[in-house]
């Protein structure tokens, strides 16, 4: 068979993040960081730095979605478009350990994580309690893990776990989250808490484009009250400065434009990753904790005005833009017509004056046939007194008063003929270039 060159590929990218298998108790410290191409080449670089710090062997590609397990110690380091993430996985969990005194990050060598490449969006820690055959913790100790913050809980996979968060960074600068373990598996409590990481990380990165719609909003208004002022100018008066209304005009579509390459992709992902966090939410199957907010009621009331805000932005500068784009379609026809009748007063000109060098050049005809007959006659006087002078009996007074009008109507017939010779080349002339015209009218006609 004749196999696709990419065939592997596509089977091999279904498998490419798969989920982790997470026993109970375990610490779970999770980071994105924001970066460009070069910052994900030198946190590969700085990722080979940490297996050369602990003594395990280095992996010299860099893949999409890397991880190390060393017995207690996991690693995972995923790499999306415009973040990579950081999983780490600790499972040497001390029994009588509290919440968030150990955490995914801990066995790592000092000051390696402060200095990864890169922006950091999204930070907290994760604290997996196994409540299968030990009792759950109760609310005051969940509080006190949370450090007395507002708690927002529920239990997903109908019941099989409990899971508390506060959404909000702690005295370590982290954010926590806690997933108490009733009855699921290692693999569904993977899943679970993948699900979890993913909001929390989906959820920063589509309030990145927030600041930026806050930031133009006021500018919107700006330039959307002075566009209303300049159509009204347009509409009302017909003598607007239209050079001072085109500047203006031009002025205003740059710097539309310019918030445009500013702000397009990131409200465009921000759409994405909202879509993204919503799927999440749908996967958990919450249902209520007595008292608290779920997940997805927060996230509905919190997240989706801040997405529906940029959304809103979007469109408005997209509107914006496309208003401008009509008012100058307007301006530019106004300027045409404007040509339009110059030109016309310009032709209508240009007739008159070629009317009137036409009066004046059948005068000069005029005078040139009396020059020319004058002449003409002046060479006859000559040839009739070299006659008379030879011997031959003729008048030379009455020959040369017969000859004036016989040369005046002769010079007259030739230069008619002459005359009407470029009339009739002329007529040739346009007559061929109003065929061409009609012809490649055709053609386009025709094309078209």
């Amino acid at each position: 068979m004749n196999i696709h060159p990419l065939r592997s590929q596509l089977y091999d990218e279904l498998h490419s993040r798969p989920f982790q298998v997470i026993p109970s108790p375990a610490r779970i410290t999770h980071i994105a960081l924001l970066c460009t191409e070069a910052d994900k080449r030198a946190q590969h670089e700085h990722l080979k730095q940490l297996h050369g710090l602990l003594g395990c062997p280095v992996d010299q590609t860099d893949q999409n979605c890397y991880e190390y397990d060393c017995g207690n110690f996991r690693l995972r380091r995923e790499k999306h478009t415009e973040f990579t993430t950081y999983t780490f996985i600790n499972l040497d969990v001390p029994e009588g350990t509290a919440p968030f005194d150990v955490t995914g990050v801990s066995p790592l060598p000092e000051g390696w994580v402060e200095s990864l490449p890169g922006e950091v969006v999204a930070a907290f820690h994760v604290s997996i309690e196994d409540a299968r055959e030990s009792p759950e913790p109760d609310l005051p100790e969940v509080k006190q893990a949370f450090e007395e913050m507002r708690m927002v809980g529920s239990s997903p996979q109908d019941g099989g776990a409990r899971v508390w968060t506060s959404f909000q960074l702690h005295s370590d600068g982290y954010g926590r989250l806690m997933v108490i373990n009733k009855q699921m598996s290692d693999s569904q409590l993977g899943r679970l808490t993948q699900r979890l990481m993913e909001i929390e990380t989906y959820r920063l990165m589509a309030l990145l484009a927030l600041p930026l719609a806050r930031s133009v909003s006021p500018e919107l208004v700006r330039m959307d009250a002075r566009l209303a002022d300049l159509t009204q100018q347009l509409a009302e008066d017909d003598h607007v400065d239209e050079r001072a209304l085109l500047s203006d005009l031009i002025e205003m579509a740059s710097r539309i434009e310019s918030w445009r390459a500013r702000s397009t992709f990131r409200f465009g992902a921000t759409l994405a990753y909202h879509e993204l966090v919503l799927t999440r939410l749908e996967e958990l199957r919450e249902d209520e904790v007595s008292g608290h907010l779920t997940i997805t009621e927060f996230m509905t009331r919190r997240l989706t005005p801040a997405v529906r805000t940029c959304q809103a932005s979007s469109k408005r500068l997209e509107d914006l833009s496309r208003r401008v784009d009509r008012v100058s379609d307007m301006m530019r026809t106004r300027v045409e017509l404007g040509i339009h009748q110059q030109n016309q007063q310009l032709l209508s000109s240009m007739d008159r004056r070629s009317r009137i060098q036409l009066m004046m050049q059948h005068t000069v005809e005029g005078l040139s046939v009396v020059a020319i007959s004058y002449y003409l006659v002046g060479l006859l006087k000559f040839l009739f007194l070299a006659l008379y002078d030879a011997g031959v009996p003729i008048n030379k007074s009455l020959a040369t008063g017969l000859s004036v009008p016989v040369v005046l109507l002769t010079v007259w017939l030739v230069t008619r003929r002459i005359h009407h010779h470029f009339i009739k080349l002329a007529r040739k002339d346009r007559i061929g270039a109003d065929s061409q015209t009609f012809g490649s009218h055709n053609e386009r006609c025709t094309e078209d």
